[in-house]
């Protein structure tokens, strides 16, 4: 076992020690090599339950709360999910591991991150995940209904493009809120209403 798979299963030990995680979410931390997503420079820091910068003041995040939104959304194979804020594409590669990466759509705001992430998740084996640069909030209508949906960056509210593309019964995740931000997990009802549950305060960097 290489040491880069070491430092993972230890995180990863870590995490399940801290967080009540499902089996498919700590199986996917487990397969995802997170060291691959990040800038060299900040390779060794991979295994570290911390946020790193990835250029254009954005963020990979914190493999904790990877690990907790993957759980919230209830993923299971062939689920169809959109990511607004692809990053790096470490995020869209822990969903994809559980979901399938033809099973993910994810939008980045930045041209470079877009194509630099797409490169990363084609070297990784999730090459099969859509990825194109756009305007989050406007979700990704060509693909929709999606049966799950979450944002890696902080709005005021759901989008309501977004929340639009969400097929009945779905699950929205997404930090809400400015300076103070708190983890809202919503599920569509019928009548295209949500109902909503708070999931603890967290920080993001805000959606573009």
């Amino acid at each position: 076992m290489s040491d880069w798979a070491d430092r993972r299963d230890a995180l990863v030990d870590q995490l399940t020690s801290r967080e009540t995680l499902g089996s498919e979410t700590v199986a996917a931390m487990r397969a995802v090599p997170r060291h691959r997503f990040v800038p060299e420079g900040k390779r060794q820091a991979a295994y570290a339950d911390t946020p790193l910068p990835i250029g254009a003041g954005q963020t990979i995040s914190a493999p904790h709360m990877v690990a907790i939104m993957t759980n919230l959304l209830e993923l299971a194979e062939g689920v169809r999910v959109l990511e607004i804020g692809t990053g790096c594409g470490y995020h869209a590669a822990v969903t994809a591991e559980v979901v399938g990466p033809e099973n993910v759509y994810s939008v980045e705001y930045h041209d470079d991150l877009a194509r630099q992430a797409r490169e990363t998740l084609a070297r990784t084996g999730y090459g099969a995940v859509s990825v194109r640069a756009g305007d989050g909030k406007r979700g990704w209508p060509d693909h929709a209904p999606y049966d799950r949906a979450y944002l890696t960056c902080a709005a005021p509210e759901f989008p309501k493009a977004v929340v639009d593309q969400l097929a009945p019964g779905g699950i929205l995740l997404a930090p809400l809120g400015e300076r103070r931000q708190t983890l809202v997990r919503a599920q569509k009802r019928d009548d295209g209403s949500l109902a909503r549950g708070e999931h603890g305060h967290v920080r993001f960097v805000p959606l573009r």
